[in-house]
């Protein structure tokens, strides 16, 4: 799971960083829409041609040389801007001159970025602004055939929370103009044999290496078999001891995977269906809105596409005395934001409750989390043999476990808080558990082969662990979510996924269901985020033999992701100035994220 909201957005799957921006100048200079949304997504191109597709309920006009696309909620803005001749920052130039003349705000920050998907010199620039401002913007130049397009990205911080998937989507297909992309569709996943597996594990090493990351744990499965596991670098940074595949890593929001598997037993064995009232299961499930409650299903719980907002500081401030019917409380002050599957909308509290519904169908009589954890137990870790997952973070923290760990102030690779990820253990269904490689691949394993073990015993029916997979709302042209898990057919196969994200720990779990093949990568580094990312494209190069993209697209974040932090570092003072510390107040309260001293 993630702790909070990533100032990114991917672009042709690049990172685009951004920062705030003046509310004032929101609608400044910004010409006349279209003056009906759009009634459905639509394809559309650049004024040289450039295609990409424009979201349904928004508007777009096109002055010059921009095509300028205004979110439903207005005041919130994506430019694409073709501008020909020049370097990148002269295109950057030109491209603000046609969108927002008067925009005159600082550049923190700029950044070379790896060519990709037909796109040359790319190069991403992110400004400063208070953050009181509550606005994010960025640009991010893109070459093709002597032609620049410049993507502008201009909003609110809420609108472009609640419309991640939008974005994407806009992003996601922005191609050069003729350009077709890389497509796997059809072809054979090649045998995973030594020099392939060398050169994945090549890939882990030297991407830990330019990240900072002191371990990271990887495993690989095809035709059923595990074909690598182990792992590269050490469990906590000064120390000696090796990351192998038994160690233990937080997996974060993998572990919804896990919760949503063992609804999926409830419903084969005809305790709860997909479509049953929440509230006919926990009668006192409540949401801040009592019509949208009544309407919630099972499915809705899991399907990020509620129209619930994300709203995770509640729990992440208060989780000192939460307990999982405090957190599920939390839900019951919850406004939605928008409509059943209008759009992909995460959230993790909706999570929570899934899983602390399904332990309550099973034992009634037991507290929410004990419930939980012992429906997991003995209806998912136990059949599949995961001996090692726990959710228990005393038993984790007593054997072979990894220890977090996060850039310091000078972007110095340093130990991360770890009481900060207790936040998740009255919210445990969403993120809360510890697991390893080996113990992944096994549930790799039975998904990859439909719901039966490595021995060939039957755990469960296709059918309600299948149903997990279809999709329920889109997350970008090519991603659907299901329930805890993604489908994404970006180059033209279908690649099921989960990534999980606390403060420290960051992995992935994959699988090509046509393929035979699978894999999980867990990192004990907060920059572990780019090589879990990076991770799936290169398994796909080299399965079919793609285009090399990943390492250089690892090579150029990682030297983004530092000089961001020192960026941001030049913007603090460290000890803070006694006069300035001493105006705050001893004592700050707030209804939504409780009490600070």
């Amino acid at each position: 799971m993630r702790a909070c909201g990533h100032l990114a957005r991917v672009i042709a799957g690049a990172v685009l960083l951004a920062g705030p921006l003046f509310p004032s100048l929101a609608r400044a200079q910004v010409p006349d829409l279209e003056s009906s949304p759009l009634a459905a997504d639509a394809a559309r191109t650049t004024v040289e041609g450039n295609t990409f597709i424009a979201p349904a309920g928004w508007r777009v006009a096109v002055r010059g040389p921009a095509t300028i696309l205004e979110a439903p909620e207005g005041g919130s803005h994506i430019a694409l801007v073709d501008v020909r001749g020049g370097d990148a920052d002269a295109a950057v130039a030109a491209a603000w001159a046609a969108y927002r003349p008067d925009a005159k705000w600082p550049l923190k920050v700029a950044n070379d970025m790896s060519d990709r998907e037909g796109w040359h010199h790319v190069r991403s620039y992110s400004y400063q602004t208070s953050p009181n401002e509550r606005r994010e913007v960025s640009a991010t130049t893109l070459e093709a055939g002597g032609v620049w397009t410049v993507a502008i990205y201009d909003m609110a911080d809420a609108v472009g929370e609640k419309r991640g998937g939008q974005v994407s989507l806009i992003y996601g297909r922005l191609l050069p103009r003729g350009y077709t992309r890389e497509s796997f569709a059809g072809k054979t996943a090649a045998r995973l044999d030594a020099r392939r597996i060398a050169e994945l594990t090549k890939f882990v090493d030297e991407g830990r290496q330019q990240l900072g990351v002191p371990g990271v744990a990887w495993g690989l499965v095809q035709d059923g078999k595990v074909v690598y596991s182990g792992g590269s670098g050490v469990r906590e940074l000064g120390g000696s001891v090796p990351v192998d595949g038994n160690t233990l890593f937080m997996i974060a929001s993998n572990t919804k995977a896990l919760s949503t598997l063992m609804l999926a037993k409830l419903v084969e064995g005809g305790k709860l269906t997909w479509e049953t009232p929440v509230t006919r299961l926990l009668p006192s499930f409540r949401l801040g809105d009592s019509a949208t409650a009544s309407r919630v299903l099972v499915k809705h719980l899991v399907c990020a596409c509620t129209g619930l907002p994300r709203q995770d500081l509640e729990w992440l401030f208060q989780f000192r005395d939460a307990t999982p019917a405090s957190t599920m409380a939390t839900l019951g002050t919850i406004q939605p934001t928008s409509s059943f599957g209008e759009l992909f909308q995460y959230s993790n509290l909706l999570a929570g409750a899934a899983g602390f519904v399904g332990g309550h169908v099973v034992f009634p009589g037991l507290e929410l989390g004990a419930a939980y954890d012992r429906a997991m137990q003995t209806l998912v870790l136990d059949p599949l043999g995961m001996r090692s997952t726990t959710l228990d973070f005393a038993r984790a923290l007593r054997g072979n476990h990894a220890s977090p760990h996060a850039p310091d102030v000078d972007g110095k690779p340093a130990h991360a808080v770890m009481e900060a990820n207790y936040a998740i253990v009255s919210l445990r269904p969403a993120g809360g558990a510890w697991s390893s490689v080996n113990d992944m691949l096994r549930y790799v394993q039975m998904e990859l082969a439909d719901g039966r073990l490595p021995d060939g015993t039957r755990y469960i029916a296709p059918g309600p662990l299948l149903a997990r997979r279809a999709p329920q709302v889109s997350m970008s042209k090519d991603a659907t979510y299901g329930m805890g898990l993604m489908v994404d057919a970006r180059y033209g196969v279908p690649v099921v996924h989960h990534g999980g994200d606390m403060i420290g720990f960051h992995s992935d779990m994959i699988w090509l269901p046509e393929s035979g093949v699978g894999a999980v990568i867990l990192t004990n580094a907060d920059a572990g985020d780019i090589l879990r990312g990076a991770f799936r494209r290169k398994l796909l190069e080299v399965l079919f033999d793609g285009r090399p993209e990943a390492d250089a697209n690892v090579a150029a974040s990682a030297k983004m992701f530092f000089e961001q932090v020192a960026a941001e570092r030049k913007l603090l003072t460290v000890p803070a100035e006694a006069a300035e510390a001493a105006r705050l107040a001893p004592h700050y309260a707030n209804d939504a994220l409780g009490e600070i001293a």
